[in-house]
């Protein structure tokens, strides 16, 4: 869908409030416990994010990036078991990386690159949610510092490097046994 017609120019003008006002919601129904904003934002965010990729096309994509992301994650807390690195501050493992602030850096990094490019007040809005998702993660001792950036780094890389047109997937489109098919430009996946 693009905006084209004055529905598509008015949810365009309007996705940025939404955005705010759906974080600000979120917040409000969490309060005063830090942890509980911090879980609502880890939903807020990507779910956000997904509103926006519905309205620019790409929400197959930007699921399968946000599954393949959270695998991730996943796969690393089960691999990792009992390491030193995967303990959590309050006790218990399977806390390497931090799985909320990797929802809510996916999320607002969609966010932030396709949604609200214009307008820098709702980006850094976005990107303070995931932040204080991460410091909420270590206020609650589910999380320390480098568990909740490597969550961080991983949201960020999950949502970013697979994109169609960036150079990791252009690499991957040249590997043996990567599917060949053409879309409708005659263009290779990743091209």
């Amino acid at each position: 869908m693009g905006h084209d017609g004055w529905l598509g120019k008015a949810i365009f003008k309007a996705r940025r409030w939404i955005i705010v006002g759906v974080l600000a919601l979120a917040v409000a129904v969490s309060l005063p416990s830090a942890e509980r904003v911090g879980d609502r934002l880890q939903y807020a965010l990507p779910l956000l994010g997904l509103g926006c990729a519905v309205l620019t096309g790409g929400a197959g994509e930007y699921l399968l990036r946000y599954v393949g992301g959270t695998a991730l994650v996943h796969a690393s807390k089960a691999g990792l078991g009992k390491a030193a690195i995967n303990q959590r501050p309050r006790g218990g493992y399977a806390g390497f990386p931090s799985g909320h602030t990797a929802a809510a850096s996916f999320g607002a990094s969609a966010l932030v690159n396709e949604c609200v490019r214009s307008s820098p007040l709702v980006q850094g809005t976005v990107v303070l949610a995931a932040g204080f998702t991460g410091a909420s993660r270590i206020e609650a001792g589910a999380h320390n510092i480098w568990q909740v950036l490597a969550g961080a780094v991983l949201g960020f890389l999950s949502e970013r490097l697979l994109r169609p047109g960036s150079p990791i997937r252009a690499r991957l489109a040249r590997w043996p046994g990567w599917t060949r098919r053409r879309s409708r430009t005659g263009r290779m996946p990743g091209d």
